[in-house]
């Protein structure tokens, strides 16, 4: 299918549910959803699995047409899962398994080959390790190194030059605490973290009481300027709180305790 303009949106948001979303949250996934209007959205925390195809339901309802690609993560009940509209081509996903690293528990990174117009791309989805101790650190170190070593081989791999690699998700990693965490999520110099450049002084995650930091990732791999797909300084926080007309507060209570990242990628011959 060719879509009728030159760019696509791609997007990343954590929907905040620990537990099942109450109908106040439902509502306001299915709002923000509408407003971001992304071509693809990466859904991290996805609780239960079917829930992301109320999503979806809710979606078509408002006009808005979305395919759903899923995967349930074998030991926790928080799964990641992609809406992408139509003439998105989703092929190959599949549970990244090793990418829990030493998280027995852990949630498993997701990844597919996408299409887009031009765009040929490798997402994977990830939702890491929380926690801000030196034991957590050295648990998320293990799965950005399982990842970081992923990244190579698939940048080295047959075409894999050609390919854009977009990396997403809940890092639970913070710009300049998390140095051995970024470092290994990086491959072999292999990608390239925009979120911690293009937001240095934004949040993505809002604690209780209005406290908030940039937990939230989004990372490309790095190719020549002239053939990245990725239209530079496009990268934003959704202020999706101040377009639903809500304080930050009410936001974490009544839709998520964070907000979503959204980027433009050039779909034509680049």
């Amino acid at each position: 299918m060719k879509f009728s303009h030159s760019v696509a949106r791609v997007a990343v948001w954590n929907l905040g549910l620990f537990r099942p979303a109450t109908d106040t949250q439902k509502t306001g996934h299915v709002e923000g959803l509408s407003y971001l209007d992304a071509e693809v959205v990466c859904l991290v925390e996805v609780n239960p699995l079917s829930y992301i195809f109320e999503i979806r339901d809710g979606l078509a309802a408002k006009g808005l047409d979305y395919d759903v690609t899923i995967l349930e993560q074998p030991k926790s009940h928080l799964n990641i899962g992609f809406l992408h509209k139509a003439g998105v081509q989703v092929d190959g996903a599949r549970l990244l398994d090793g990418s829990q690293g030493d998280y027995a528990n852990g949630r498993l990174a997701v990844a597919s080959d996408i299409t887009i117009g031009e765009l040929s791309a490798h997402l994977i989805g990830v939702h890491l390790k929380s926690g801000r101790d030196a034991g957590a650190q050295r648990t998320r170190d293990t799965q950005c190194k399982w990842l970081g070593d992923y990244i190579t081989a698939q940048k080295n791999a047959i075409g894999g030059t050609a390919r854009t690699i977009l990396l997403m998700g809940d890092f639970n990693m913070i710009p300049g605490q998390d140095v051995s965490n970024f470092h290994l999520l990086g491959g072999d110099d292999v990608m390239d973290f925009l979120s911690c450049w293009d937001l240095q002084d934004r949040f993505s995650h809002i604690l209780e009481g209005g406290p908030a930091n940039l937990l939230d990732g989004f990372a490309i791999s790095r190719t020549p300027i002239k053939r990245r797909p990725y239209i530079r300084g496009s990268l934003r926080l959704f202020p999706m709180h101040w377009t639903m007309d809500m304080g930050r507060e009410r936001f974490r209570e009544d839709v998520s305790d964070h907000l979503p990242f959204i980027a433009s990628f050039r779909i034509t011959d680049v």
